[in-house]
């Protein structure tokens, strides 16, 4: 007969591992649930994530990919043979290459972005009177400074009333380590006097003498400026307009983006010939391509009252940013 038990005992209770037991199983169904379906990969979604990686390094120019063909198109269905989702043939020290180039674009960017915003902050008044224009093009920043602001019809010495906007530009550029070319432009109208025999001078010697001022004035480094005369062949307007011939004659101050660094290569020779230039010298080679150059490697050798300070005539095509006044002649 069972002894009947007393108030305050209890039965030993033998399966209690039971419950141990079980919460072990649930967490083990769980880890391996999970492991099925971090296995089970869609595709479709990471045949688009390669195409873009891809697109994008192409663009950057880092090297070219040996897998051209996009691996899955929107919507389509990718073959079991076809279902390689990077560039097997990727050298490590061109992965590498394209990882420093993203993060010199991202670094170069938000470089671009701090001046203009400190521009655009400190020359808010000659912004709100549409004598400076801030813009971006592909070799940099463009500050703008339109004729009717910052000259007289013809004329290549600066406005005393426009020495304050010019001081609070290169306030903001000096401390900054981008290279800068400053670049004159006219309209077509053509222009013959005692000072100016053309508008290719005309535009010069506007180049050269707001580098004099860079370098006089504000203690430019002469090394990091560059000037470059376009005439009237690098408008951002029509010239059949007195308000487009307006717009064309301008001084376009430009902080030229950094050259993106040289992606490893498997050849030292081959590293050399992909050697960027200088910013300088890019600066240089671009003012060739239509456009009366001056290099100031001395403070003396930019003078400020006209093209005489070594610039050189090259026949000139091309385009440019901003603005001006008309101008009488």
């Amino acid at each position: 007969m069972a002894r009947k038990l007393r108030r305050g005992e209890f039965h030993d209770n033998h399966e209690r591992w039971l419950i141990s037991y079980a919460d072990f199983i649930t967490l083990l169904f769980a880890f391996f649930v999970v492991l099925f379906s971090s296995s089970q990969v869609d595709h479709r979604k990471i045949s688009a994530m390669s195409k873009a990686i891809q697109s994008a390094f192409q663009q950057l120019g880092i090297f070219d990919t040996a897998y051209k063909q996009p691996p899955l198109e929107q919507g389509g269905s990718m073959p079991v043979d076809q279902k390689r989702l990077v560039n097997s043939h990727v050298a490590p020290e061109q992965m590498f290459g394209a990882m420093a180039a993203a993060s010199w674009s991202l670094s170069t960017q938000k470089s671009m972005e701090d001046i203009r915003k400190a521009l655009e902050k400190d020359l808010a008044p000659e912004i709100r009177r549409h004598v400076v224009a801030i813009g971006a093009r592909p070799d940099g920043l463009v500050i703008s400074l339109r004729e009717i602001g910052f000259y007289a019809s013809g004329s290549a010495a600066l406005k005393t009333s426009s020495l304050p906007a010019v001081q609070r530009i290169a306030m903001v550029l000096l401390d900054r380590p981008e290279d800068i070319r400053i670049e004159g432009h006219t309209d077509n109208v053509p222009i013959h006097d005692a000072e100016f025999a053309s508008n290719w001078e005309l535009s010069s010697a506007r180049a050269t003498g707001m580098i004099q001022l860079f370098i006089t004035k504000f203690s430019f480094p002469p090394a990091r400026l560059s000037a470059a005369g376009y005439a009237q062949y690098h408008p951002v307007a029509t010239n059949a307009t007195a308000a487009g011939r307006a717009r064309n004659r301008r001084v376009d101050i430009v902080v030229l983006a950094p050259r993106a660094p040289v992606p490893l290569s498997s050849s030292p020779l081959e590293a050399v010939a992909n050697r960027a230039p200088p910013a300088a010298a890019q600066a240089a080679g671009s003012a060739a391509n239509g456009a009366m150059a001056v290099r100031p490697d001395l403070p003396s050798a930019a003078a400020a009252g006209g093209p005489k300070a070594g610039a050189v005539p090259v026949p000139a095509t091309g385009k440019s940013t901003a603005a001006g006044g008309e101008r009488q002649r």
